[in-house]
């Protein structure tokens, strides 16, 4: 099948194709036909399966005729977190340069300028978090009855986040019939509620069992002790023939103090976590993006939704709590069939997490072994944390490009205060306020918008 196939407009169609795309996934082909003859659905598939422009492409199709209102955009995307609605913000500018639509991005950490004159004019596209949407709609600054269309995406997510309630709160002011699109990786009873409650006669669409095991991602266990976690993490990447890899920690403290960790040994490491404001991650994915930095230490929520092409590898330095959360993170790598490596640090408290994991997957995941990994995790880690190198040593990165990483010889330890390592932490037991919570920008500025036009 191709796209032309789906009854998509000339001016899409050529927009897909200088973007290099020539056929639709499966989610693609099963959800567009059903989008553009105006039907509610359900899309339960996994990241990385192409679910954004399953929405986005017969969205601006749809748009293409109408006319935006003030304060009244015409139709409204919901997304979890910033970073996912900027992507899908991303899709509408590439997808959408041939049809003449405006948008708004209604998200927290961006300055309210003159951008929110965007959406006095009236907008088409709304893309949000729905803390921040509820907000500006409490100051009566919004209004919502002018919204035929609504996609709620990643809506499990929306579940583990806590915006259900918000979610609820939304659809009641909206026009009662109006299209709505739910995407989903899993559909857990309270998702099932809500599609109950809020979609009419929706058509179902499964591209895959959700957490079912991705062939193109290998996947290993290594097995250390929480004091060798980061020894045992430098032997992987010296043993690994790595392009970028993205290492994911269930704290954002563990967040900092691993990449400064990591820069201390040479690694060219940024990060990227919850407390960050928005343009200081913006300008660290660039980075990443571009290859002045090849290794990404994230927390879950800020990672949530990153799409880069060439991530060659995903280390879990934490076991994650959710097993749902172990997915999202793998599938940062294998993406648009390409191969990828996925490695999880465990230690004898992880057992309980690793059983959820494997029974959600369906896979029992190897266990990595050998050599200098297995005495990496059994000594104390050498690098301490507040160690600063001595004045005058070279602080040279590793300098692997994404294309054909060179082998480096493995480098010694920074020096180090010689006192004993500090006690490990509880990893399982985390501080209330360390966890990376709900990424709708409640605790940074105020909300802010970014208005784009597309086409001429």
């Amino acid at each position: 099948m191709k796209f032309a196939d789906l009854g998509l407009s000339d001016e899409l169609l050529r927009a897909i194709d200088e973007s290099g795309y020539t056929e639709p996934t499966a989610i693609q082909a099963g959800a567009i036909p059903s989008v553009l003859m105006m039907r509610d659905m359900i899309g339960i598939a996994q990241t990385g399966t192409g679910k954004t422009a399953s929405f986005v492409l017969p969205m601006i199709d749809i748009l293409a005729h109408g006319r935006a209102r003030a304060l009244m955009p015409r139709s409204l995307i919901l997304e979890p977190t910033r970073e996912l609605a900027a992507q899908v913000a991303e899709n509408f500018e590439k997808y959408g340069k041939y049809h003449k639509l405006s948008m708004a991005l209604l998200i927290g950490g961006v300055q309210m300028g003159d951008q929110v004159k965007a959406l006095e004019k009236g907008v088409d596209v709304l893309i949000a978090t729905p803390g921040r949407l509820m907000d500006l709609f409490e100051r009566g600054k919004i209004l919502l009855t002018g919204c035929n269309l609504l996609v709620i995406d990643e809506a499990d997510r929306m579940l583990d986040m806590g915006f259900i309630p918000d979610i609820e709160n939304i659809c009641t002011k909206l026009p009662a019939n109006r299209q709505t699109l739910l995407f989903s990786a899993t559909m857990p009873p309270p998702i099932k509620k809500l599609a109950d409650k809020f979609l009419s006669n929706p058509k179902t669409i499964e591209v895959a069992r959700p957490a079912s095991r991705n062939e193109n991602i290998e996947q290993f266990l290594v097995k250390t002790s929480e004091r060798g976690k980061r020894e045992a993490l430098r032997g992987l990447i010296e043993a690994e023939d790595i392009g970028t890899a993205i290492i994911f920690c269930n704290r954002k403290t563990t967040v900092r103090e691993l990449a400064k960790s990591l820069q201390r040994y040479g690694y060219k490491a940024g990060e990227i976590h919850g407390d960050m404001d928005q343009s200081s991650r913006i300008a660290e994915l660039d980075r990443f993006k571009a290859g002045t930095i090849n290794i990404l230490v994230a927390s879950d929520v800020a990672a949530r939704g990153l799409d880069v092409k060439g991530v060659s590898h995903v280390f879990n330095f934490d076991a994650p709590w959710h097993p749902d959360d172990y997915v999202h993170r793998i599938g940062r790598t294998g993406r648009a069939g390409a191969k990828g490596r996925a490695f999880t640090l465990v230690t004898p408290s992880d057992d309980e997490a690793v059983d959820n994991i494997q029974k959600l997957t369906g896979y029992k995941i190897p266990v990595h072994g050998g050599g200098a990994l297995a005495s990496g995790a059994a000594e104390p880690d050498r690098d301490v944390e507040d160690a600063e190198p001595r004045r005058g040593r070279s602080r040279g990165g590793r300098g692997k490009s994404a294309a054909k990483p060179a082998k480096a010889a493995p480098r010694a330890a920074p020096a180090a205060e010689t006192r004993p390592p500090r006690p490990a932490r509880d990893d399982r037991k985390p501080r209330h306020d360390d966890i990376d919570g709900p990424d709708d920008g409640w605790n940074g500025p105020m909300p802010g918008f970014l208005s784009v036009g597309f086409g001429n």
